[in-house]
């Protein structure tokens, strides 16, 4: 296995902790560590790792060609600036070898040597930075970035850049209330779950941060399976059922989002992050608790959840797939 490989096992969010799976908050502070059975993710609110060059390739890609991708409402300018000084000291505290950031509070320097980025900028002043200031972070950091505003009571999306969705499309849910956006999720209104997440991020303090892991399964390797290009990923999907036992378990992956929540300090409103982590099941096959985990996950969950996950018509083969590839 290529060192590459390794690191991404050794790094990978294994989001399972039961042999069943329904939806829950499970929120947790971030930062905080979480050790699997191949080492340990979580330290870092912003990761950065081996792929981000690619990554944000294909992200500058995906933009270029859908700049709908990119939305702020108005009266979320403030909150652009707020978030982009908050990831940038996120960034800067995380990594102090390639990135810094130093200012006044009013005139700052960025610097990103990974990048060979540097910007000298004053707050409020779009015509000091290349790009608006959520779209310019965005091309920094791997994440999806979303902001909520919180309107008579209420939490709405109303600022972000999401290249990377699953299955929903940012450009259509901008300016949606937060719970209309999850409408289509089976079961999530029933148990509660999406108005106690609601709830939570309503209370959320200026600085605080949280972090939450989802799932599903996708075929291919694919980041952006948004619903604006589901002809493409949806035929992928269906060309599984005729792929040979080798290529069906380098096709399909376990898609893990890491989701951070971080008040912001100025403005109040809440930066939204979104990670996507993917893993093949012939490389997570090669991690014993994580094979049999999975295949018991996949076997028991109700078949609307494997539906709304992308792989209610193969999970049978998912499962006998995992059930036969153990071990030496």
């Amino acid at each position: 296995m290529t060192s590459v490989a390794s690191n991404r096992l050794a790094a990978f969010p294994f989001p399972f902790t039961a042999d069943s799976y329904r939806y829950s908050t499970n929120l947790a502070p971030a930062g905080t560590a979480v050790t699997t059975a191949t080492g340990r993710w979580g330290e870092r609110i912003v990761d950065v790792d081996a792929h981000y060059e690619t990554e944000l390739a294909e992200r500058a890609a995906i933009l270029a060609a859908d700049p709908g991708r990119h939305a702020v409402l108005a009266h979320m300018r403030p909150a652009s600036w707020d978030a982009m000084l908050t990831l940038m000291r996120e960034l800067a505290a995380t990594y102090p070898e390639t990135m810094m950031l130093t200012g006044d509070g009013t005139s700052w320097h960025w610097h990103n040597a990974r990048l060979g980025v540097t910007a000298d900028f004053v707050v409020g002043d779009e015509s000091t930075l290349p790009a608006e200031p959520l779209a310019f972070i965005a091309a920094q950091m791997q994440d999806d970035v979303v902001l909520l505003d919180e309107r008579g009571g209420e939490l709405f999306v109303d600022a972000g850049v999401v290249t990377f969705a699953a299955a929903w499309s940012f450009g259509f849910d901008v300016g949606m209330e937060f719970l209309d956006v999850h409408g289509p999720v089976p079961r999530l209104r029933e148990s509660g779950v999406i108005t106690r997440a609601r709830d939570f991020i309503l209370r959320l303090q200026p600085g605080e941060a949280y972090r939450r892991t989802n799932w599903s399964m996708a075929v291919g390797s694919r980041l952006d399976q948004s619903l604006e290009r589901y002809p493409e990923w949806a035929s992928e999907r269906a060309a599984a059922a005729s792929a040979d036992d080798d290529a069906f378990g380098r096709l399909v992956h376990l898609r893990v989002e890491v989701q951070h929540l971080i008040g912001l300090p100025e403005t109040g409103a809440v930066c939204f992050l979104i990670r996507t982590y993917l893993l093949s099941l012939a490389d997570l096959a090669t991690v014993e608790p994580w094979r049999l985990r999975t295949a018991a996950v996949v076997a028991e969950l109700p078949e609307d959840l494997a539906d709304y996950k992308g792989f209610a018509a193969h999970r049978d083969r998912i499962v006998a797939w995992l059930d036969t590839h153990g071990g030496p």
